[in-house]
């Protein structure tokens, strides 16, 4: 089995980037889900049916199936090599994996939520919800490339200064739609 780790490796990898575009794409889906839920008839009836089957979509077609495949391709990579589970940046990968199931179940949440027309949450939210693979994203690709805990230290301070950026620009996206809706 051995002889089949960069195979493996390389699947994982691969599965990892289609489960985080599937948790990148769906909240704005539900953004614009949510939209389309204030809007007026006939375009909340058309707009709603469309966005529905897309999530839909999305969300067992791509981002659940490939949640799968990674989380079965990293079992087997530690399997093959056991070693890694004694490494203390492993730790925390895998805490941030966790995080990820959770972000992942909870996005499942919100994913049943607006299928069945109940909106408890707004699109503003959505937009910050967003955000949370990217954080995640940032902060195992730093951790898994550098190994080492003082260069970890400012991959943090730097998932950080992402974080203050991206909530800066979108008070600046917010601020523009709203002196221009149309944005």
């Amino acid at each position: 089995m051995a002889q089949y780790y960069d195979y493996i490796k390389s699947l994982h990898l691969i599965f990892v980037v289609t489960w985080f575009a599937g948790l990148f794409y769906i909240p704005r889906l539900f953004v614009y889900q949510i939209e389309a839920f204030h809007k007026p008839s006939p375009d909340k009836q058309i707009l709603g049916k469309q966005l529905k089957l897309m999530t839909k979509r999305l969300w067992y077609i791509i981002t659940w199936p490939s949640a799968v495949l990674a989380t079965i391709f990293a079992i087997l990579l530690i399997w093959i090599r056991p070693f890694w589970l004694e490494q203390p940046w492993m730790h925390v990968k895998l805490g941030f994996v966790l995080l990820l199931i959770i972000y992942h179940i909870k996005t499942h949440h919100y994913f049943k939520q607006l299928q069945n027309d109940v909106v408890k949450k707004s699109s503003s939210f959505m937009r910050i919800w967003n955000e949370g693979a990217t954080f995640i994203l940032f902060a195992v690709v730093f951790l898994v490339i550098l190994k080492n805990a003082i260069n970890w230290i400012f991959g943090v301070i730097g998932i950080i200064v992402l974080g203050v950026l991206l909530m800066l620009g979108f008070k600046i996206y917010k601020n523009i739609r709203a002196k221009n809706p149309e944005a």
